[in-house]
């Protein structure tokens, strides 16, 4: 019987907020890889539920070789399989193969990728 594959490393992701009409936008998160916390900046998140402000997500990382693999642009890369308490889980992979599936943790909202994907990057 095959186990699923561990982690990499972990990511949050907190603060978003929704502006109906304008779009969306995400301000920060954190990733924990090889036992070090690393602050990310966010772009282009959706929230799919109108009403939503806030909302906070986390996720698995893999394929994370070294660090300098991890920002990027994410694009969808295939169906996410379906969470506790109905959660969608959004599976994404950039352009160095790392793939993160991401949940929402807040009640009532799914998560969806822009049109041009997720921007990830080490914020200084």
């Amino acid at each position: 019987m095959a186990q699923a594959k561990k982690p990499d490393a972990t990511l949050s992701l907190s603060e978003g907020s929704v502006a109906v009409g304008i779009g969306f936008s995400w301000g920060k998160g954190t990733l924990t890889y090889k036992g070090k916390t690393y602050a990310v900046k966010v772009q282009g998140l959706a929230v799919g539920e109108l009403g939503v402000t806030r909302a906070t997500a986390k996720g698995d990382v893999f394929n994370l070789a070294q660090i300098d693999d991890f920002p990027g642009n994410y694009v969808a890369a295939g169906a996410g399989a379906a969470a506790g308490g109905g959660a969608g889980v959004t599976v994404m992979r950039n352009q160095n193969g790392v793939v993160i599936e991401l949940t929402s943790t807040t009640q009532g909202a799914s998560l969806k990728l822009g049109a041009e994907g997720l921007r990830l990057t080490l914020a200084n």
